[in-house]
């Protein structure tokens, strides 16, 4: 039996918050969930507020923030372009004075922190698949430069505390994750194609469709954020599924999947949108024991029941 912490997941009414949070709850930890509702929905968590060893509480992280707990999830900030560059100022203030905060209380606290940052700090890679060594080419004052650099900053923040003050950190780079209660208007692409495809409107791809990702289910991903937490590495390592595939792919999956009669559109590609992003999972296999389990099909067919009762 593990014992029992205080754990406290910023961002937790988000799409991964929540179920990190669940997950949390699962394995007997008392949870606080903090979150400003501008991305998370209460929604997400409904279900866990009769649970006693459960606590919500709104807040901004950037803001400080004075609570007693053992260990924190850092996943708060917007993760989809819509979102973070409604207001950019904000987004790159809850990356970087959200780390200083929660790095702050981890410090006093002698706790564990865990950064939830991103396959978005390799930028539009010249390095395929990308590894954890590789430095990124980022455009710094392009329109996604908000979110991209305000993650390089946190993670330089994690760092500069693990070797100034000793603090024990955890820094997870994620990969694109989807899975039910992701945000219906984010602009994620599994999540846009697929309200897209049940309400039978045309699909929208980007260029022309030959860019690539690979999609993590989410039950996965949390899986790797409770190994990462719990091992002896410091990382940054990368979570994320290594079956790289095109985003047309992706889209006449879903077609198949929801039995759409949907078309295929076609709009100029968004500056700086990276053409490939494919993880290198070398590490985590190694370090963590860890690798994606769920079957692209079967999650998408989650992912779609989840939409189709929302809608």
């Amino acid at each position: 039996m593990l014992k029992s912490k205080r754990v406290m997941v910023t961002g937790g009414a988000g799409f991964l918050g929540s179920h990190l949070c669940e997950r949390l709850l699962a394995e007997g930890h008392d949870v606080l969930c903090i979150d400003n509702y501008f991305t998370g929905r209460k929604a997400n968590i409904a279900h866990l507020f009769s649970n006693p060893l459960f606590e919500a509480m709104r807040h901004d992280v950037t803001f400080p923030l004075y609570v007693e707990v053992d260990e924190i999830y850092n996943l708060a900030c917007p993760a989809s372009p819509v979102h973070y560059q409604y207001d950019p100022v904000q987004t790159t203030k809850t990356s970087v004075h959200g780390a200083i905060n929660v790095l702050g209380l981890g410090k006093r606290l002698r706790a564990k922190v865990f950064q939830a940052s991103t396959s978005e700090v390799y930028g539009d890679p010249e390095v395929h698949p990308q590894h954890e060594e590789y430095r990124g080419s980022i455009n710094p004052i392009g329109p996604r430069a908000c979110y991209d650099e305000g993650k390089r900053c946190a993670e330089t923040l994690f760092f500069d505390y693990y070797r100034q003050h000793n603090l024990q950190i955890r820094v997870a780079r994620i990969f694109n994750t989807y899975g039910p209660r992701m945000h219906p208007n984010d602009g994620r692409v599994v999540s846009n194609f697929i309200i897209q495809a049940l309400e039978g409107k045309d699909i929208t791809l980007y260029g022309d469709g030959s860019q690539t990702r690979a999609f993590c289910y989410v039950s996965d991903l949390i899986e790797g954020f409770l190994r990462l937490m719990a091992s002896e590495h410091v990382g940054p390592i990368n979570l994320g599924n290594p079956q790289e595939m095109t985003i047309r792919e992706l889209a006449e999956a879903i077609i198949r999947l929801t039995d759409s009669k949907s078309k295929l559109v076609f709009k100029p590609l968004p500056q700086d949108d990276p053409t490939r992003r494919c993880p290198d999972i070398t590490k985590a296999r190694k370090l963590l024991g860890w690798e994606p389990k769920v079957d692209l099909e079967d999650g998408l067919k989650e992912t779609i029941a989840y939409f189709r009762k929302l809608i």
